[in-house]
């Protein structure tokens, strides 16, 4: 039900159902000469109508979200009190390489762009791994996993590929991109920041939980790079 309801939403140029094989098998140059077919889709993604659904975060099965604005769903995300596998999460630093010192490093850098992303009302599929997308080789066919989907900035989106891929260079491309289509995206810099650190240290948190530590290495030294590397676009 809840797929459906979100392919009504879509526009029909993005598919759910897709052929073709997972974009995680090309290679850097194979991407990079049909990256704009990526930006395309996601941008085709954050057209869908939603301004019947009111909110942020995820979806529920009924497509309703939990949280009012923008700041509420990224600030409770890490709440100390989430029900589920996360409850009593800040446990963890006491015992993984998420300590409180890297958390909240980036968490403030997040904390502090929050307004910036505020009233930015899209549709995301939040799950833009390489290995959730597919593809021919020539162009993207499609998502077929919206089981994270909601509403946030649509930058989320492509900060999830460069956390995933940060060798292709996304930000690089998508500000090439944008100036190439005329597309102004107005703060992008401290919108994209905003989202990449929320991704971030979620899936820093989640790679901790694991005990996965080459991750974790590779993740906080993305984060610790990644606004100089932004700011200066």
């Amino acid at each position: 039900n809840k797929d459906r309801l979100i392919q009504e939403l879509l526009p029909e140029t993005v598919c759910i159902t897709p052929e073709g094989f997972v974009a995680d098998k090309l290679g850097t140059d194979d991407f990079k000469k049909i990256h704009q077919e990526f930006f395309k889709s996601i941008f085709e993604i954050s057209k869908a109508n939603v301004d019947h659904i009111l909110g942020y975060g995820e979806f529920k099965e009924d497509l309703t979200t939990n949280y009012q604005t923008c700041r509420d769903f990224l600030n409770d995300t890490f709440t100390q009190e989430k029900e589920g596998y996360w409850y009593n999460w800040q446990d963890m630093f006491e015992t993984t390489m998420m300590t409180k010192d890297i958390f909240y490093k980036f968490y403030e850098r997040m904390e502090k762009r929050i307004k910036y992303c505020e009233g930015k009302h899209y549709l995301v599929n939040n799950s833009t791994w390489f290995e959730s997308i597919i593809t021919d080789g020539n162009k993207v066919t499609g998502f077929p996993d919206w089981s994270r989907s909601g509403i946030c900035d649509f930058l989320l989106d492509f900060a999830i590929m460069d956390l995933n891929k940060p060798y292709y260079q996304i930000p690089e491309l998508l500000v090439k991109y944008c100036k190439e289509e005329g597309i102004v995206i107005p703060d992008f810099k401290e919108r994209y920041l905003c989202m990449a650190y929320y991704k971030g240290i979620d899936v820093l948190r989640w790679h901790a939980s694991i005990d996965d530590t080459e991750s974790c290495t590779t993740i906080i030294k993305y984060l610790d790079e990644l606004e100089d590397r932004i700011m200066s676009l």
